[in-house]
């Protein structure tokens, strides 16, 4: 989506601010360039974020995404094998290929991002690439917090804010975004032989889950399956939202709107009797731009009691290492010839 289409002044003001410097000169770019690539929601969303968060959002989507391609192209004996030895490069800098790795070493230094939530985010690969199940409601949040609040809980150090329950609400955005990928792919995931849902709730459905593996139909205990991850989903945005009140006042638009893109995939979904099997809910240009309007023209209260509920039980790992993390520069490993 270009700036056009939603209508956002993207670059109002900005050339004044203070862009991060990563990698070598034309790497944020090849960063940024993957992001506009690969997700339209993220995308949009990040089209209202100061700069200084912008490249450094960008930076952090590239190496998820190659990372997560990399498991999905790879060999059984050594995708994650080898995404874990290049994210031990990341972090001794040293041996560095490419202008992903490159300004993403750059990144979890500057931020002091712990690299326990990076491990994290490759166990929730490798479980993917060994084809676990998923049984209980936990066992998918499990998963969610891997792949996707990880990111929050990254984030949300890149935006200087490293306090616990602060942590916890982003890692409850992470899982609600994920939680609405699980239900937008339904068909596409079952036709890996994958399921996400979790397996408990189709039995309860008086289905069998590799049944449906085997004839991906929209059965109306599927449906019904997919409509309660929604609402499992939406607790968790409305919990998110008090930690996005929390968020410096030029990242909070930003963030809201990825919210409101997200959340609007599940009123699709919703809107088509929770069917996901046979076609995908995608949220229109149009719809994205005011959204995204509808962000910019929040008005931002401060945040409720919900700030401080407890972090579920499946990110408390990822609460403990950000909020006891902190930037040090000095501590900054210096860098090694990268081999392009």
């Amino acid at each position: 989506m270009t700036s056009a289409e939603t209508g956002a002044p993207t670059e109002r003001a900005r050339a004044g601010e203070a862009a991060p410097s990563y990698g070598q000169p034309g790497d944020v770019e090849a960063c940024l360039a993957l992001l506009t690539k690969g997700s339209k929601s993220f995308t949009a969303a990040s089209r209202v974020l100061p700069r200084r968060v912008r490249d450094s959002a960008a930076v952090l989507y590239a190496f998820c995404r190659v990372a997560d391609d990399a498991v999905d192209l790879g060999t059984e004996s050594d995708r994650v094998l080898r995404l874990r030895r290049r994210l031990d490069n990341v972090y001794s800098n040293r041996g560095l290929e490419g202008p992903v790795e490159r300004a993403f070493a750059d990144l979890v230094h500057a931020h002091a991002l712990p690299i326990q939530v990076f491990e994290a985010m490759l166990e929730g690969f490798e479980w993917d690439a060994s084809g676990r199940t998923y049984d209980t409601l936990s066992d998918t949040l499990a998963y969610a917090a891997r792949v996707a609040a990880t990111v929050g809980a990254a984030m949300t150090a890149i935006m200087g804010k490293r306090e616990p329950h602060m942590v916890a609400r982003a890692c409850d955005l992470g899982l609600a975004m994920q939680l609405t990928n699980i239900a937008r792919d339904v068909g596409e995931d079952a036709a890996m032989g994958r399921l996400y849902l979790p397996a408990d709730w189709l039995r309860q459905e008086g289905l069998d889950p590799a049944d449906f593996l085997r004839e991906p139909r929209p059965l109306p205990g599927v449906l019904r399956a997919t409509r309660r991850i929604l609402d499992v989903a939406d607790v968790l945005y409305q919990r998110a939202d008090a930690g996005i009140a929390g968020l410096p006042s030029d990242v909070r638009s930003a963030i809201y709107a990825a919210r409101y893109i997200y959340a609007d995939i599940g009123r699709v979904i919703r809107e088509r009797g929770g069917d996901s099997v046979t076609t995908r809910a995608v949220v229109s240009s149009s719809r994205k731009a005011a959204l995204v309007w509808r962000a910019l023209l929040t008005t931002w209260d401060s945040p409720g009691p919900a700030l401080f509920d407890a972090a579920s039980p499946e990110v408390e790992m990822l609460v403990g290492a950000v909020s006891q993390s902190a930037p040090d520069l000095r501590d900054r490993p210096s860098p090694s010839p990268s081999v392009s």
